[in-house]
């Protein structure tokens, strides 16, 4: 009696299996990359209401980050500067340029600018800015060279791994508070050491439970 099926359908099951299989890996990879910060939130780059640039005043001009930003080594928040921050300088520089005229108006209207956070964390995940300052913990570090910037973008993921990796081993992200604005400072070759005795000096112990960040 002839066969009804041909022989390949015997293995018609596992053929299955294995299609199934890579079709929920396929998925899986899918939602894993381009769900993660790392595709999300990297390079988020908004526009400004005021074409403000890091390069020119932090880079060009040589400006501390901590004038604008003038409360981050107090304050568990990074503060976005006031608009009395820009007219410090700005009633006497760049009077006729139209680009400022938001800044004007809101320094005479008494009308805060809508600026755009580019650096956001979860409501659910607790973050000090000022201990990690205190810490020892660069700019440099969580934003990139924003001196190097001429519209502000976030370099970094700010995803629970990538602060994971550096509380388990922050040596390197260490650096003393004299270098913490500086961009272009560089490790020097004992930094595992140097960084080992600064953490036992200030008693650090970055936590890497689950409470450490989410309270």
């Amino acid at each position: 009696m002839a066969q009804i099926f041909p022989k390949w359908t015997n293995k018609l099951g596992i053929y299955i299996v294995i299609v199934v299989f890579l079709i929920v890996v396929g998925i899986t990879a899918f939602f894993t990359y381009y769900g993660s910060p790392e595709y999300r939130e990297m390079g988020f780059q908004p526009n400004q209401p005021v074409p403000y640039s890091h390069k020119l005043h932090a880079g060009d001009l040589g400006m501390d980050c901590r004038y604008c930003h003038y409360d981050i080594e107090l304050s568990p928040v990074a503060n976005i500067p006031a608009t009395q921050i820009c007219m410090n300088c700005h009633r006497m520089i760049g009077l006729d340029k139209p680009s400022l005229d938001l800044v004007r108006s809101s320094w005479s209207d008494t009308i805060a600018i809508r600026w755009v956070r580019v650096h956001q964390l979860p409501d659910f995940v607790f973050f000090n800015h000022a201990s990690h300052l205190r810490a020892g913990v660069g700019c440099y570090s969580c934003h990139g060279d924003v001196r190097a910037m001429i519209q502000v973008i976030q370099a970094r993921p700010l995803n629970m791994k990538w602060c994971l990796d550096c509380h388990r081993n922050p040596q390197m992200n260490l650096r003393p508070q004299s270098e913490l604005t500086n961009m272009h400072w560089n490790p020097p070759q004992d930094q595992i050491a140097i960084a080992t005795k600064m953490m036992a000096d200030k008693n650090l112990n970055p936590p890497t439970e689950c409470s450490g960040c989410h309270r």
